[in-house]
């Protein structure tokens, strides 16, 4: 018996990122099956993040001019027509079968509504020991927050008619994850929501380059987001946010000294990095 062919739709918010965007969407053109529809919101971007999108064919231009990031994932799932909405941020790197993966979770799961994937940080000299502590965090809070599983920005997907079921009550204020409401949401109306660690893509560690209390401050947004909604599940995330806290010193300085030509630490790129913008933290940046 033939597959079922379910039409996929990719959306990509963007707000002033345009070199991380011109790679992403690159790894995009590289996917063995593409997606049937790719859409970029560009949300008030100042750097030409909006005209770069328009050199890749393939690329629907939707502007949201409701500064933040949930306000451009919205739009981006508002105009969507696939079957399944897959959700990706602008500093994403995409392995050439991470569409094909998507179908199949889809196809072999009849009752998933929305699942998000593990990630790798390509901006980073010290790969395998974030991967090694990303991997540990999330499997320690699959374990102890049971059903609550999140959902990451960078790297899901969600059934289209799931989303127009939760459409009208997500959260649009700003100080909490999007991406996390989301799921929320979607699990207080008994849709299933799940962890496929095989689901992979790349992602930036910049994060990393911040300041420490901008770096903390971030970190809390997932808790609070969570205490915004009463579930107590949140108390887990404390330890993660923890065991980040203590790794940051380290952290901090080995992401400002990668140089990511080289693919080596020197002086040179941190203090090139340190004079770099960091980038805007997506769960303030609303109006």
């Amino acid at each position: 018996m033939k597959q079922k062919h379910l039409r996929i739709s990719l959306v990509i918010p963007v707000y002033n990122d345009r070199k991380c965007l011109e790679a992403c969407l690159k790894t995009v053109s590289r996917l063995k099956r593409r997606p049937d529809e790719v859409i970029v919101v560009n949300n008030n971007s100042t750097d030409g993040s909006d005209e770069l999108a328009l050199n890749f064919p393939f690329v629907t231009l939707l502007n949201e001019h409701d500064q933040g990031v949930i306000h451009a994932r919205n739009h981006g799932f508002d105009a969507a027509s696939g079957d399944i909405i897959a959700r990706i941020d602008s500093d994403t790197l995409l392995p050439e079968n991470w569409i094909d993966q998507i179908e199949q979770l889809f196809i072999q799961q009849p009752n998933l509504s929305a699942v998000s994937g593990s990630m790798t940080y390509y901006d980073f000299y010290l790969t395998r020991l974030a991967h090694w502590v990303d991997r540990i965090g999330r499997k320690f809070l699959a374990k102890h927050m049971k059903r609550r599983v999140f959902l990451q920005g960078a790297n899901m997907a969600i059934r289209r008619n799931s989303w127009k079921s939760v459409r009208n009550s997500v959260c649009s204020s700003s100080g909490i994850h999007e991406d996390l409401d989301l799921a929320i949401h979607l699990q207080e109306q008994g849709f299933k929501v799940s962890y496929d660690e095989q689901l992979r893509a790349e992602i930036s560690l910049r994060r990393m380059g911040h300041g420490f209390r901008q770096f903390a401050a971030y970190c809390l947004v997932s808790p609070r987001t969570y205490a915004k909604h009463k579930l107590w599940c949140r108390v887990y995330m404390y330890p993660i946010i923890l065991l980040l806290w203590i790794l940051y010193p380290v952290a901090h300085i080995v992401y400002l000294s990668y140089d990511s030509e080289l693919k080596s630490l020197s002086l040179s790129a941190f203090i090139s990095n340190r004079l770099s913008e960091g980038r805007v933290d997506p769960s303030t940046n609303i109006v």
